[in-house]
């Protein structure tokens, strides 16, 4: 089985330092949607993991996250494409999880429920946490410069290694199979 990971916010859909709290917040990025029907083209399941810290800090609730998440598989479905499983941690740092990334707890949870090794599998984030919890499983870290990459891309803690590229189609570009 061929599967990538990837983040939600800053990755497929535009971040917003206010938290994407509706699905009229929730903007994809230009040719995300399509990026992920090549991936499924090319025998990819697609996999989001996600930290949505805002259902913690009280900012908007499970059935808004919800409808977000349902707005984004419209539009992908309407591209041709099709996430096959959407995993979230709801909570904040001051919660002391194992899922939010970077621990690794949510991507643990994703090798167990498919029944997987994560060693090498893409995995596409926009944040030091998003390649930090890849990296900690064996995951081939991609770092993509929308959202907040830029800004990660100069971090001195990058993961040695990291594939950097402008956005989710550049990035599934290079897996070409």
């Amino acid at each position: 089985m061929k599967l990538v990971i990837l983040d939600r916010d800053g990755v497929i859909n535009h971040d917003s330092d206010l938290y994407i709290k509706s699905p009229d917040e929730w903007v994809p990025i230009k040719g995300s949607p399509e990026a992920i029907a090549r991936l499924n083209q090319w025998g990819y399941r697609v996999v989001v993991a996600t930290n949505q810290s805002g259902v913690g800090r009280g900012l908007f609730g499970m059935d808004m996250l919800n409808a977000i998440h349902n707005k984004m598989i419209r539009v992908v479905t309407h591209a041709g494409g099709r996430i096959d499983a959407v995993f979230f941690c709801p909570h904040t740092d001051a919660d002391k999880c194992n899922c939010r990334k970077p621990k690794t707890g949510m991507l643990e949870d994703i090798a167990t429920r498919f029944r997987c090794d994560l060693s090498g599998v893409p995995a596409i984030g926009d944040s030091l946490r998003d390649l930090q919890a890849a990296v900690a499983v064996g995951a081939e870290p991609l770092l993509v410069l929308t959202g907040k990459g830029a800004k990660a891309q100069l971090d001195p803690r990058l993961p040695a290694g990291t594939l950097i590229f402008a956005d989710l189609a550049a990035a599934v570009e290079s897996l070409t199979p």
